[in-house]
Order: structure tokens, then C-alpha cells, then sequence
């Protein structure tokens, strides 16, 4: 193979891997505009109603965003009443974000997003397990 035919795009891993996300977050964008939420506060949703009343700093690990990108969306979800911050009395540059009971029943209204995304893919549940492993360990590769 030419150095020439390496700079292909259909021989790029990182388009199909661009695009297929950027489908992803389509399909999710009808679900969640019923909700009110868009695909980013959806997943800081599903953190909180996985572990309620985790940090700022929590947060961003676990999402991999920094507090600049979180702080915006934490405000918004404030705002609609689905979370509660709180500054920490010990050490005020802490804080920990909270569901409300609001926030906590938009958990039921989301329990059928992802059923709906599996039928929207196409694959098996044992084809979508393996692919999230598989790009889990590529993510994990590429960001050491």
C-alpha cells in the first residue's frame, strides 16, 4: 500500500468512527427533546440517577469533560429543576450536584430510550455489547 492510498478516507478509522457518533447523537435527539434534555445533560442524567449527589470533579471524570463544559449544562438542568447544586461547607470549591424529585421521575420517562436505540441500530444486544467493548479498549488505548 502507497503512502497515497493511506491518506484514503474510506481507509481512516477515525471517519466511520466520527460519523457513526455523530448518528448516534441524531438518534438520540427526538428521544431526548420529549424529555427536554439534550445528549450531553442526558448523560450527566444517567450518572445522577445511577449515584446521586456526586461532585462537579465526579462528574467530569466520569463523562471526561472538563468543569468549563459542565458548569454550562449543570446550570441549564438546574434551571429546569431536574438537579440541585450545592457548594461543599468544608471546602467551598466543591460542589455536589443533586437530583430533585422531578429529576429523579424523568428517570421513568427515559427507561425506554435505550430499548429504543438498540431496535434503532439494528444489532443484537451481544453485537452492541462487543462493539462497546471494542471501542471502550480503543478509547482506552488512544487517551493513555
Amino acid at each position: 500500500m502507497s503512502t497515497e492510498d493511506l491518506l484514503r478516507l474510506d481507509l481512516q478509522l477515525c471517519f466511520p468512527l466520527y460519523a457513526a457518533s455523530r448518528a448516534m447523537v441524531q438518534a438520540y435527539t427526538p428521544l431526548l427533546a420529549k424529555l427536554g434534555l439534550t445528549y450531553p445533560q442526558y448523560l450527566v442524567m444517567l450518572v445522577l440517577w445511577e449515584t446521586d449527589g456526586v461532585t462537579v470533579k465526579e462528574l467530569g471524570e466520569k463523562l471526561y469533560l472538563d468543569s468549563g463544559t459542565l458548569t454550562p449544562l449543570l446550570k441549564r438542568l438546574e434551571t429546569q429543576g431536574f438537579v440541585r447544586r450545592e457548594r461543599s461547607t468544608e471546602d467551598a470549591r466543591s460542589v455536589t450536584v443533586s437530583l430533585t424529585p422531578q429529576g429523579r421521575a424523568l428517570r421513568r420517562k427515559a427507561a425506554s430510550i435505550p430499548e429504543a436505540i438498540v431496535c434503532r441500530t439494528g444489532l443484537t444486544l451481544e453485537e452492541l455489547a462487543r462493539l462497546r467493548k471494542d471501542v471502550q479498549r480503543l478509547f482506552e488505548k488512544i487517551s493513555k
